[in-house]
């Protein structure tokens, strides 16, 4: 085992030319909840020189939704007693700043927290909350006999008509935005109107944040937003008989999320390319299953083919036609490693799912359905107990690779 003062000296000096970035989930890495992992502080002490500035581009690429990314960098500042700024924190609804072409149609915003003054922060202009469409149609949300709402001595306002539904995060009551978005969906942005199963063209649905469960203090992983666009699915296909399509699909492990994410370590380095780019979770099927995919699509830019983003984010099983961001973004970066930590949805005491692709079955694919299982993008490039044991990699990783150059 390095000494601190070792590997800090070392990568002092790496730190100038930063040939490296370092990517790292939150949730099961650094927090449990609203608790710290006590790894996290250890790791991020070696990961800062002397004047308390991180030795490599840093970036905190979480799938929650529910807040604003300065709010993010605050609270990841004060648990980790580091200095984090809000341009480090990409949340899983942040690449949508990037599609540009929904921003002025008027958009159904599903989720919890500040929604849509996140949507307004995003560039959308014209934005309407689930809270908004139950009171302008008090007659769609009859499930919880006691909120039933009471019919408006006057008619309100008409709403404007949807033009596409943004799902940022799981929503609290489950049955009132089921039960909204199919109305929205079935009657092409008209909840008022009468279900039209038989539409030629459904709206566009853009979904943040595909995490089936996720890590907090309970001992066993919760649901997460995953859980509740399977809902979604469900509902949709058992009244229509078609499945639900989605124009994006955003947050980890989506390709636009570590385009992006490159992007902003990028700038972070002086708008100096990196050669590789570390990617630390707990998640096989998010953050292991994003990461390789990356590494995939940086072999195939650096093997000069012709794929595009829209391409290969079609080539990982969405039958839809992708959103693309209007903005080019980049990816110069060689690799992308992946490393799996212990600390949170990952058991270490469960197998990976080995090479056999038979023995992998969908009992155990806990990725979204719109992706495909493959062995390969579930293999973590390497396994390590937690977060501070992957700081020490990467140093022990870099300083080897410095020592040749």
């Amino acid at each position: 085992m390095w000494c601190r003062g070792f590997l800090q000296q070392t990568v002092r000096f790496m730190s100038t030319s930063r040939q490296a970035g370092v990517l790292f989930d939150v949730d099961g890495v650094l927090l449990r909840g609203g608790s710290v992992i006590p790894a996290a502080r250890r790791a991020f002490k070696k990961l800062l020189d002397r004047n308390n500035n991180f030795l490599f581009p840093v970036l905190f690429v979480t799938n929650a939704g529910s807040c604003h990314r300065q709010h993010k960098a605050q609270q990841l500042s004060r648990l980790l007693e580091v200095e984090i700024a809000p341009e480090q924190v990409v949340l899983s609804h942040s690449p949508l700043q990037m599609l540009k072409s929904f921003h002025d149609k008027c958009v159904l915003v599903s989720g919890q927290g500040p929604v849509t003054d996140i949507a307004n922060s995003l560039g959308f202009q014209k934005v309407v909350s689930i809270e908004q469409l139950r009171d302008h149609h008090p007659l769609l949300d009859m499930v919880d006999h006691n909120r039933r709402p009471k019919l408006p001595s006057s008619p309100l306002q008409t709403p404007p008509k949807i033009e596409a539904v943004i799902l940022f995060g799981e929503p609290i009551r489950w049955e009132t935005n089921l039960q909204l978005l199919v109305d929205v969906l079935l009657t092409n942005g008209s909840p008022g109107s009468v279900y039209d199963p038989q539409l030629a063209a459904q709206l566009p649905v853009l979904a943040c944040n595909m995490d089936l469960m996720w890590m907090a203090e309970a001992p066993s992983p919760r649901f997460g937003h995953g859980m509740f666009l399977l809902c979604l699915e469900s509902v949709y296909r058992k009244l229509t008989g078609r499945e639900l399509q989605y124009q994006a699909l955003l947050g980890k492990p989506s390709l636009l999320t570590y385009q992006y994410a490159e992007h902003l370590l990028t700038l972070q380095n002086h708008n100096h390319k990196l050669t590789t780019i570390y990617a630390v979770g707990d998640n096989l099927m998010t953050d292991i299953y994003g990461a390789n995919l990356y590494n995939r699509y940086l072999a195939q830019q650096h093997a000069a083919m012709t794929t595009t983003t829209k391409l290969v984010a079609e080539g990982t099983g969405s039958q839809v036609t992708m959103a693309v961001p209007e903005e080019d973004l980049v990816s110069a970066a060689a690799q992308c490693q992946s490393i799996l930590v212990c600390t949170g949805v990952y058991n270490p005491h469960s197998p990976l799912p080995s090479d056999q692709s038979n023995a992998v079955t969908e009992t155990v694919f806990h990725g979204h359905r719109d992706l495909v299982l493959e062995p390969d993008l579930v293999e973590p490039s390497h396994v390590v107990e937690d977060v501070e044991a992957a700081v020490d990699l990467m140093l022990q990783r870099e300083s080897t690779v410095t020592s040749y150059t």
